[in-house]
């Protein structure tokens, strides 16, 4: 199936960076997300709490926008755009739960298995743009650690070299951090939400 014009279109302003793309992006293919992390799920055996659904999601619409939306600027537009990010959906399904089987068998060390990755994928938030206003909100330290460790992909050692902090104090930041966003997240895409007399669009 060909690429259609309004998959065509919200590609374009994804990558124009026009706003509310994003949400509109979110708002057409995150149910397809879902069916793409139930069925992976269900063919590998693998049961998903609701949390764990999110947290797979989550790390898809991130690994999206990352490196200003590398993904889709690597789509040639030979299938339809459904197509494409399904076949990207199902690679991160696997590779998340190929990861977090991983993890359960692996034995923890200094009590920090796991959290990395599952605050790269809280990150994401459904919401990039809402994300980019409300880090500005934060305090400044908080702002370093997210930044570095969210936008540009670094290590917690590495922030730790770079901000001169102990490696153990950054997932608590993170932490706080990710409540502070999530919750402003969720109070921003309400009042989107409210604002809108209907569905219209794409």
């Amino acid at each position: 199936m060909a690429l259609t014009q309004i998959d065509r279109t919200l590609l374009q302003r994804c990558l124009n960076h026009e706003p509310g793309a994003w949400n509109d992006f979110v708002d057409r293919y995150l149910g397809m997300f879902y069916h793409v992390i139930h069925y992976t799920s269900h063919l590998r055996s693998v049961t998903l709490a609701p949390e764990d659904v999110e947290d797979v999601a989550a790390e898809i619409l991130l690994q999206i926008v990352a490196n200003d939306y590398a993904i889709l600027r690597q789509f040639r537009g030979n299938s339809s755009l459904a197509t494409y990010l399904t076949v990207i959906a199902r690679r991160i399904c696997v590779h998340e739960l190929t990861r977090r089987a991983s993890t359960r068998e692996a034995p923890k060390t200094n009590g920090r298995a796991d959290v990395p990755a599952r605050s790269r994928a809280d990150s994401s938030l459904e919401n990039m743009e809402e994300v980019q206003k409300l880090l500005r909100k934060l305090p400044a330290r908080e702002r370093e650690v997210v930044r570095l460790f969210y936008l540009e992909g670094r290590s917690y050692e590495e922030i730790s070299t770079e901000l001169h902090i102990p490696v153990n104090t950054i997932g608590p930041v993170l932490a706080r951090a990710r409540k502070k966003l999530r919750d402003g997240t969720a109070t921003a895409v309400k009042v989107e939400k409210e604002k809108k007399p209907g569905n219209g669009g794409a």
